[in-house]
Order: structure tokens, then C-alpha cells, then sequence
């Protein structure tokens, strides 16, 4: 809290609390958890934004849920891996919950707070994973319209479960294969997800300029172009999405004064 407080008196609009699994951050020391946390940054003063990754679906609750809905400074986006749309995969994994109980939490999310923006990871090629398993992930990523995926071929980790009892036997080709089939759906999704903010106005935190254009994100994490005269590095500006692309928006400012780190 005091580190947070120093920077939002240094100027700092945005921060991230980081951890492997953030979640359970606070559950071995006195006096409180990651949602005592978020409320406490969320009164800081000067500052706008807060987000946290990432999140282990095993560790999600209805009290971290009700702090995305309800902190106004707690952006309505959230890291939540999936890392495979198969059971078998998963248990495999050890990641501890079923495929229903994952797209349960999705959809209690997205009633939670609507409009929430919502990043996953996933790994193709685990050790044993068929290519009807395979499909089944290739299922969820198309049924569930992430607002990014982050796919990856699985690689040993010296340490772990998987590299030290497990065959790597998924042929690395193949592998890559099934990052780029991942890669094409979610382009084709994310492209679908940006043309529906035509017109829409988002808040942009904006981060510096690309060539001769100021850049930001919206609270949901999309990256965001738009031209402006004045000096708007570290505002947060209302900008009218008027062009898209599958990772990026464009828009206008429409002359509305920048808001100096106010929601």
C-alpha cells in the first residue's frame, strides 16, 4: 500500500499487482487478502487504475468477483488460464478443476461485471494430448470469445511433474501446428470483438506516442490510437473508436478535455 501510494504521488495512474497465482496473495499473513488489497488501493489517492494477474481458476471466489464488479479503480479485466479444453489434459495438468467448472466461472464473470475483459492462457502439445483433445481446446477458445490467448507449444520445465515423469511425445511440428490453428481462430475473434466498438467511446490511459499518434489502453487492455494536439501522455482520454483491427482500435478524441487521472 505504501509503495502504491508513492507512486500515485509520483504521478502513476496504473499499477499491477503481480503473482503466479495472485489469488491467494495475503492467505498466509495477518490482517487481510487480495480483496482487502484492491479496496484499500482502490481509496488511493491520484490513483486511476488497478489490475491484478494472474489468476488460477482453482482460487477464484465470489468476494474477488464482487471486487471486479464494485471497486470503480479495479479495471474489468482479469488473467484467468485455462491452459486446456479437455478434462483429461487438465487433470493431467494437475490444474485442480473440470472444463464445466471453468466455463461456470466465465459466465458468472461476465453476469458479474459486464462488458469484463477476459485474457487466458493456453498450452497445446502437453505430453498425451490426442488430437481430438486438441479440438476440444480449439472448441473452448471459439465458444468462449477470450479477449486474448496466449498459446504456447508445451516445452519440459526442468522440475516439474510433467518433464520429470511424463513423455514428451507430441512431435514438435506438430506442436506448432496447433499454436497457429489457436493463433488464426482468435485473430478471427478478436477481429469480430473490435468491429462491435464501432461508436463506442472507451476511457483510453494513454501510454506515449507511436510515430505521430498518441497510444493508450482502455480498461479492458485494448490498445488504442488516436491524434490529439495537446500533451495527453499519462491522461486519461474519452476516445470514439472509429476503425479497428484484430489488436488494435483507432478513434478520435472529438476536442473533449483530457482528465487528469479521474474516473
Amino acid at each position: 500500500i505504501g509503495e502504491v501510494r508513492g507512486l500515485a504521488d509520483r504521478g502513476v495512474k496504473e499499477v499491477v499487482l503481480l503473482g503466479q497465482n495472485v489469488n491467494v496473495y495475503g492467505r498466509d499473513l495477518p490482517g487481510g487478502d487480495l480483496v482487502d488489497l484492491l479496496g484499500e488501493l482502490d481509496r488511493t489517492p491520484g490513483l486511476a487504475r488497478v489490475r491484478f494477474l494472474t489468476s488460477h481458476p482453482r482460487d477464484m471466489d465470489a468476494r474477488l468477483m464482487e471486487a471486479l464488479a464494485g471497486l470503480p479503480k479495479v479495471c474489468e479485466w482479469i488473467s484467468l488460464p485455462v491452459q486446456a479444453g479437455d478434462d483429461g489434459v487438465l487433470e493431467a495438468m494437475g490444474r485442480g478443476y473440470t472444463l464445466r467448472e471453468y466455463r461456470d466461472m466465465v459466465a458468472e464473470l461476465r453476469r458479474a461485471v459486464p462488458g469484463i475483459g477476459i485474457s487466458t492462457d493456453v498450452i497445446v502439445g502437453f505430453p498425451g494430448e490426442t488430437e481430438s483433445q486438441f479440438l476440444r481446446t480449439l472448441d473452448v477458445v471459439e465458444e468462449l470469445e477470450f479477449e486474448t490467448v496466449h498459446v504456447a507449444p508445451y516445452s519440459p520445465r526442468p522440475g516439474t511433474r510433467a518433464a520429470s515423469t511424463m513423455r514428451d511425445d507430441v512431435p514438435w511440428p506438430e506442436k506448432k501446428t496447433r499454436q497457429k490453428r489457436i493463433e488464426v481462430l482468435q485473430e478471427s475473434i478478436a477481429s469480430r470483438a473490435n468491429d462491435r466498438l464501432a461508436g463506442r467511446t472507451l476511457e483510453v490511459l494513454v501510454e506515449g506516442r507511436n510515430r505521430d499518434r498518441w497510444q493508450g489502453r482502455s480498461r479492458t487492455g485494448k490498445l488504442v490510437f488516436f491524434d490529439d494536439t495537446r500533451d495527453c501522455l499519462g491522461r486519461l482520454m474519452p476516445v470514439t473508436v472509429q476503425k479497428s483491427g484484430p489488436w488494435w482500435l483507432e478513434g478520435e478524441t472529438q476536442g473533449a478535455p483530457a482528465l487528469r487521472g479521474t474516473l
